[in-house]
């Protein structure tokens, strides 16, 4: 079984992005590839020489909205999710 802690790590607010870039054609995306064992952090500019014929493009055009989630863990500890 794995530990919630596995997934804590200090993340910079420089690092965050609070809004789109201006040329959005910039933005960065993270290519797996499965078969290789390999990954390459790329600019989505590269997106269209990256796709194969037989591969499928999944788009989410869902918008975040601000939430807020309380909530208490087992031991009484007080839990708020952004």
């Amino acid at each position: 079984m794995r530990s919630l802690s596995n997934y804590d790590f200090a993340l910079p607010d420089d690092l965050i992005a609070g809004k789109p870039l201006e040329q959005r054609e910039a933005s960065r995306m993270l290519i797996v590839d499965r078969s290789a064992a390999s990954y390459d952090d790329a600019e989505f500019q590269r997106l269209p020489e990256i796709l194969r014929p037989d591969d499928l493009l999944v788009l989410n055009n869902t918008k975040v909205f601000p939430a807020r989630l309380y909530g208490k863990t087992e031991s009484g500890g007080n839990v708020e999710v952004f």
